[in-house]
């Protein structure tokens, strides 16, 4: 069996985006228990100039679903930014996302990583094969915003560790 940008792509970000929405799980029952606010969660920053816990799940979000629509060559879905505001609307945002990108077949990714996309970074236009983009722009960011989600709710004092970040494989 090849193992093609769908596989490097789709069911990684369906794991991915399955242990977020577990965690969230955790840390809304943590927050029950100690009496702390979701919006406190919610509003947390690593550091001041870093972008809130919300909006790190948000962008993991976009990237997964966004990059998806990149890959199979489809219409970017629009997306409303930051337009949760607790646990339970962050994990509606996750089941909502799984279920679009759920939507495509490997037959629409796979054999794509030679067309050509283009993204703005920086508010300028940058073009790259789609499986550069998968591999040096998508997934690093994807990671990125998933690992900071983890690392904002384990400062906090979730008690979270390395299996619930990996999730099921």
């Amino acid at each position: 069996m090849a193992f093609g940008m769908y596989a490097a792509s789709v069911p990684v970000y369906q794991r991915q985006l399955t242990a977020i929405s577990k965690v969230l799980d955790k840390a809304s029952a943590w927050a029950t228990a100690r009496k702390v606010d979701e919006a406190v969660i919610v509003g947390t920053r690593m550091i001041p100039d870093m972008l809130p816990f919300s909006r790190q799940v948000q962008i993991a979000c976009r990237f997964a679903e966004e990059s998806t629509a990149r890959l199979a060559g489809a219409e970017i879905p629009k997306a409303p930014e930051n337009a949760e505001k607790n646990l339970t609307e962050l994990r509606a945002r996750i089941a909502a996302v799984l279920s679009y990108i759920g939507g495509f077949k490997a037959e629409q990714i796979d054999g794509s990583e030679d067309k050509e996309t283009t993204i703005t970074v920086g508010g300028n236009p940058l073009t790259l094969k789609r499986g550069q983009y998968l591999e040096h722009f998508a997934m690093p960011n994807f990671y990125f915003h998933s690992t900071t989600t983890y690392a904002i709710l384990r400062q906090s004092g979730v008690e979270i560790g390395k299996r619930d970040f990996i999730g099921g494989l």
